[in-house]
C-alpha cells in the first residue's frame, strides 16, 4: 500500500488521507490497553503522515500520546493540533470558545510543550470567538508564524464571512470541517469558497463517527462510556434509519470489492485533490482498512448513488455547534 501525498493551501504536503487522534482521549469510550505509538507509528510508515490533535481532546491526554509517538520521528510527519475550545468545568458541561490574542499565545505554547516539538506545522481556531473579531484571532496566529513557533495556519468549522475575514489577515491553508456521506452541509458555499481562495479541506468524522463502517449494527457495540451514545444518529428511529442507508455503501463495497468504510472515504477522495480526510481509530487493523481506501475506485455512477446517501438526525448533540461545543464533540 502506497498512500499518495495531497497538498494544502499550495505549499503543505500531506499523505493523502491522515490519522485523526481524538480517539486517544476518553471521547470514543478511552484507549486502555492500546498503544498509541504503536498505531501513530504504523499510520506515519504508510504514509499516513497528517496526525490531527486538539488541546481538548482529553484534555491534553491526545496531544500527549502524539508527542510520545512521533519522538524521534518529528521529520516524518506533519503536526496538527488547534486551539479555541476551553475545557468546561466537569466532564459533559458546555465549554467555552476563547480567541483573545492572549489565549492564542498561551495554547501554542502548551500544545508545543506536551507535543515536545518546537513548531506545530498546522495550527487551527478550533472554533470561531463570537467575541472577538477573527482579525484579532489571526492575526495573534500570523504572529506565532513570524516567530516559527507555527508554519501554517488553519481554521475548523468556519462559516463562508469567517474564512473570507480570516484569509484577509494571513493566508489560510486549510479548512477542518465535518464532511462525509452524512455530512454535506458545507458543499453549498464553504467547498467553493476554500478553493476560490486556495484554502485546502481536511474532512474530519469522515466514516460519520464509525457508523459508515457497518461494523456498528446495535448501540450495545459502542463502549458503555463512548459519547455516540448520546448522539442523535445513534437512537432510537434515526439509528434504525441510518443503518438502512448504511447499505447502500455496503452495497457498493460488495461490488468493489471493498469494505464500507474504504468507500465512505474513497468518496470523499474523489470529491477532488485538495480534500485530506482524518478517519480517527485506535486499532491498527482498523488504520490499515481505512488507508486502503487509496486503492479504491469509485465509477460514476457509485458516486452518484453515494450522493444520494442521507442521514436522519442531526450531526451534533449540541444545536449550536457553530459557537459553543463540549470537550467531548469537537471535531
Amino acid at each position: 500500500m502506497t498512500i499518495p501525498t495531497r497538498t494544502l493551501g499550495g505549499d503543505l504536503s500531506v499523505g493523502a488521507v491522515g490519522l485523526g487522534c481524538m480517539s486517544f482521549s476518553p471521547s470514543y469510550g478511552g484507549f486502555e490497553g492500546v498503544d498509541p505509538t504503536e498505531v501513530i507509528g504504523r499510520a506515519i510508515d504508510l504514509g499516513a503522515t497528517m496526525l490531527d490533535t486538539a488541546d481538548v481532546y482529553g484534555p491534553h491526554t491526545s496531544e500527549l500520546a502524539v508527542g510520545t509517538a512521533i519522538a524521534g520521528r518529528r521529520d516524518e510527519v506533519v503536526v496538527a493540533t488547534k486551539f479555541g475550545i476551553v475545557s468546561g468545568p466537569r466532564p459533559g458541561h458546555t465549554a467555552e470558545v476563547n480567541g483573545t490574542p492572549e489565549y492564542v499565545r498561551s495554547s501554542v505554547e502548551g500544545s508545543l510543550s506536551r507535543l515536545g516539538i518546537d513548531h506545530i506545522d498546522l495550527y487551527y481556531q478550533h472554533r470561531a470567538d463570537t467575541h472577538v473579531p477573527i482579525e484579532e484571532t489571526v492575526g495573534a496566529m500570523a504572529e506565532l508564524v513570524t516567530e516559527g513557533k507555527v508554519r501554517f495556519l488553519g481554521l475548523s468549522e468556519a462559516s463562508v464571512d469567517t474564512i473570507r475575514r480570516a484569509a484577509a489577515v494571513h493566508p489560510i491553508a486549510a479548512l477542518q470541517s465535518e464532511w462525509s456521506l452524512w455530512s454535506r452541509d458545507l458543499e453549498t458555499e464553504i467547498v467553493p469558497t476554500c478553493r476560490e481562495l486556495g484554502i485546502g479541506i481536511v474532512a474530519f468524522s469522515p466514516l460519520g463517527r464509525g457508523f459508515l463502517t457497518g461494523r456498528i449494527t446495535s448501540v450495545d457495540d459502542l463502549p458503555e462510556r463512548d459519547m455516540r451514545r448520546a448522539h442523535p444518529r445513534f437512537r432510537g428511529d434515526a439509528f434504525d434509519a441510518n443503518l438502512s442507508s448504511v447499505d447502500v455503501v455496503r452495497a457498493i463495497a460488495d461490488e468493489c470489492g471493498a469494505k464500507p468504510g474504504q468507500v465512505a472515504i474513497a468518496w470523499l477522495l474523489a470529491k477532488g485533490p485538495d480534500v485530506v480526510p482524518i478517519p480517527g481509530t485506535k486499532r491498527i487493523a482498523y488504520l490499515e482498512e481505512n488507508l486502503g481506501a487509496v486503492d479504491v475506485r469509485l465509477s460514476s455512477d457509485d458516486i452518484a448513488r453515494l450522493d444520494a446517501v442521507t442521514a436522519v438526525g442531526p450531526r451534533s448533540l449540541d444545536p449550536d455547534w457553530v459557537n459553543r461545543s463540549t470537550p467531548s464533540l469537537a471535531g
